[in-house]
């Protein structure tokens, strides 16, 4: 009997084929850095937080004084509470922070009725012109 390196190679290469065909996929799949149960827990609080925004603006938006700043700026008020919806997370969530300081500002007294029509405005426009580039 001889060694016959060819034959040797071909049968570790088919050795190493079964080896790979053989061994289970489910225990490969399995080992996920992120477990699936971690990853509904950041979707849920991600849109939780999305809501939370969404909420934040609307509220906003839907005060009188932001209808009525709206109103006479000739600003649809219906078209800028639907563009809110389609800003992204990052920008819904900054927008949001702007809304809630400015609450918080107007009923502490630290803004005038003016401000916050400004500041309303300012967002409203906002919002239409990044929806616009869009």
């Amino acid at each position: 009997m001889q060694f016959d390196l060819r034959q040797s190679l071909r049968a570790a290469v088919a050795i190493m084929l079964v080896g790979i065909f053989i061994i289970p996929t489910e225990a490969v799949a399995q080992s996920h850095v992120v477990s699936p149960a971690d990853l509904q827990k950041q979707a849920v609080a991600a849109s939780q937080a999305r809501q939370q925004n969404l909420e934040a603006v609307q509220n906003l938006l839907s005060t009188p004084a932001a209808e009525k700043a709206m109103k006479s700026a000739k600003i649809d008020s219906r078209q800028v509470k639907t563009a809110v919806a389609s800003l992204d997370d990052q920008e819904l969530a900054q927008l949001a922070a702007r809304a809630n300081k400015a609450q918080a500002d107007f009923s502490a007294g630290d803004l005038s009725t003016r401000d916050l029509t400004l500041i309303i405005l300012g967002i409203a426009v906002l919002i239409l012109i990044i929806v616009a580039v869009r």
